[in-house]
């Protein structure tokens, strides 16, 4: 019950966000903008998500201390961001069940996932922090909230690497934890938890600390390039272009976190939408903007999804099934 629940939830914020970008902008305005783009730039676009995948999969190859082939990586990452435009989004889920498959624990799989998740939200705030001074129609207000968010990641980001650093701090706090409530002691957290800190030890060492670091600032940067490839395809005016493209993922990044969503329908267009009026963009173009954002995305999610799938023998509902010897 509470899955379908949950799924007309995902229905009805995807249905609610597009109505509140699409109350103002035809709609038929919206699909001729999308037929008239460039096809170059949407080969281009159709090129660089193929490496947005690659590059967000050798940076999770690195947190897993190699454990998972750069290649699987990629694979397996294309196949969570395919799931992810499901209801539930259990695209996250999936690849650490899949990670099984390479012996990596489940929880050190989604302490990677967490620590994407940080490093991610850093990158977010210092671009947003960088072009919103260029925007028009931005007010201070947006420059504080986006410091705030930013301190907020910079203080996670530091505590994981103390935890890390020291793990039996962590050990200690759950020990008196357990001691106050002695019913956790039936629970298997100290197991939980050293996977949790395996899946911090990558961190500790220098070379894969600045791997990780590295592929962060390489992965965003093709990840603009996608969306500048497409303000190319609509012909946003130049001066606009890359600053609009610097907001966009940055914004389209904060509203992907928000999971009720179907193909992340609205969260896009809304994003786009916002950055329009920052940038006094035309809003037509704006949510066209959003909406070939998108559907471009998905397109690559899907396509490299499904090789993922046939290439590593995975079925959808396989993928969530545990290998045998792990099960056992």
């Amino acid at each position: 019950m509470r899955r379908w629940v949950l799924i007309g939830l995902s229905f009805g914020g995807s249905a609610f966000l597009l109505w509140l970008v699409l109350r103002g902008v035809p709609l038929a305005e919206v699909v001729d903008g999308i037929r008239q783009a460039d096809p170059f730039w949407l080969l281009v676009n159709v090129v660089l998500v193929m490496g947005t995948l690659w590059t967000r999969g050798v940076r999770w190859a690195g947190l897993l201390d190699n454990r998972v082939p750069a290649r699987d990586a990629f694979f397996v990452m294309s196949i969570s961001m395919m799931l992810n435009q499901l209801p539930l989004r259990a695209g996250e889920v999936a690849r650490s069940a899949i990670t099984l498959r390479y012996n990596v624990p489940f929880f050190t799989s989604l302490t990677s996932i967490l620590i994407e998740r940080i490093l991610d939200l850093l990158a977010v705030v210092i671009v947003i922090g960088l072009a919103l001074p260029f925007a028009p129609g931005a007010t201070p207000e947006a420059g504080q909230a986006a410091f705030g968010l930013g301190g907020l990641a910079l203080a996670s980001f530091v505590g994981l690497l103390f935890f890390a650093r020291w793990p039996n701090v962590p050990h200690g706090i759950l020990d008196t934890l357990t001691r106050w409530v002695p019913l956790l002691g039936r629970l298997p957290l100290r197991r939980f938890l050293d996977h949790i800190l395996d899946g911090l030890q990558p961190l500790m060492n220098p070379r894969r600390l600045a791997h990780v670091l590295i592929w962060t600032v390489i992965a965003w940067a093709v990840s603009m390039g996608a969306l500048y490839a497409l303000t190319r395809a609509l012909d946003i005016p130049a001066d606009k272009q890359w600053v609009t493209t610097l907001l966009g993922v940055s914004f389209t990044a904060i509203g992907l976190a928000l999971p009720l969503s179907v193909a992340s329908l609205g969260p896009f267009q809304a994003a786009l939408a916002f950055v329009g009026t920052l940038m006094l963009l035309d809003p037509v173009q704006a949510v066209t903007l959003g909406f070939l954002f998108n559907g471009m995305a998905v397109l690559g999610y899907v396509l490299w999804g499904t090789l993922g799938l046939f290439t590593l023998g995975l079925s959808l509902s396989g993928v969530f099934q545990q290998p045998q010897q792990q099960a056992a």
